[in-house]
């Protein structure tokens, strides 16, 4: 490891934290109608950042966090091709649209489960994922996600010639 590890966690953190907020910033875009290309570029950066840091940390089994990094790492090639490559040209806007979601969705996830980890006071009220506590909070952000999704899909329809790269090179 080139850094120490309270170091690579903060930045792994800090990578998190920004693909967060700027995914958030991206979807409340997406349901409006609205394109901000560097938002997207910011938030698709630090998602895929976010994922490779993850995998950088030791460990001695295969963890629920890194099936969701590797799921979103297989996810986040095709939303980065439909934006950049396809250009949001017919059915890739949806795609886009949809994986950003589901991107953000499992960035999510994991931030919520490190905080039942984490803040003793969640820890407490959900010792394991098992608890009735962890699953009723991650069923509802994903409800939440659900709905941010459909959303997103129905507000984001309309492109004009160039679609959102055009937007985001411009940005």
């Amino acid at each position: 490891m080139l850094v120490d590890l309270p170091t690579f966690t903060l930045i792994h953190v800090a990578l998190s934290l920004v693909g967060i907020f700027a995914g958030l910033v991206v979807v409340g875009g997406l349901m409006a109608g609205v394109r901000f290309g560097r938002w997207v570029g910011l938030f698709l950066a630090t998602t895929v950042l976010t994922n490779v840091t993850g995998f950088g940390f030791p460990f001695v089994t295969l963890l629920p966090s890194h099936i969701v990094g590797a799921l979103s790492l297989l996810v986040l090639p095709f939303a980065i091709a439909a934006l950049y490559w396809k250009q949001l040209a017919g059915a890739w806007l949806q795609v886009f649209v949809v994986l950003s979601v589901l991107a953000l969705y499992l960035n999510v996830f994991v931030l919520v489960a490190q905080l039942f980890q984490k803040i003793p006071v969640l820890a407490a009220l959900a010792p394991s994922p098992q608890a009735p506590a962890f699953a009723t909070t991650q069923g509802l952000v994903l409800l939440l996600f659900v709905v941010l999704g459909w959303a997103a899909v129905k507000g984001f329809r309309y492109l004009p010639a160039g679609g959102l790269a055009s937007a985001a090179r411009a940005a």
